[in-house]
């Protein structure tokens, strides 16, 4: 199975680009696991909380998708929420993300 890679780029502006990604990892694990500032995941991953919320880059929007109506009602919790808004818990690594872009949004 080939390694992907996806960036994580945090809300002081560094980067973080995490190789050796598996698919099907979501990538709220993948930030956590990673020490990704801002991406704290308190719900475990179950879409109830907006602790993971990052912007897509806009040339990765169509690869990743749009959110579920589940996902859209828990994005209403977070602060600066823009029409790029995912939560990372939702999205799983996939090889058609491989070398993905995100932004860590500002922090509740």
């Amino acid at each position: 199975m080939a390694s992907l890679k996806v960036t994580f780029v945090q809300v002081d502006g560094e980067e973080k680009t995490i190789d050796g990604v598996e698919a099907g990892q979501s990538l709220m694990e993948i930030g956590r696991s990673n020490g990704v500032a801002g991406i704290l995941g308190d719900c475990g991953g179950s879409c109830a909380c907006a602790t993971c919320h990052v912007y897509v880059e806009p040339q990765w929007q169509a690869a990743v998708g749009a959110p579920d109506d589940v996902e859209t009602s828990t994005l209403d919790m977070a602060m600066d929420v823009q029409p790029n808004s995912r939560l990372c818990c939702q999205i799983a690594m996939r090889p058609e993300l491989d070398g993905l872009r995100l932004r860590v949004a500002p922090g509740l």
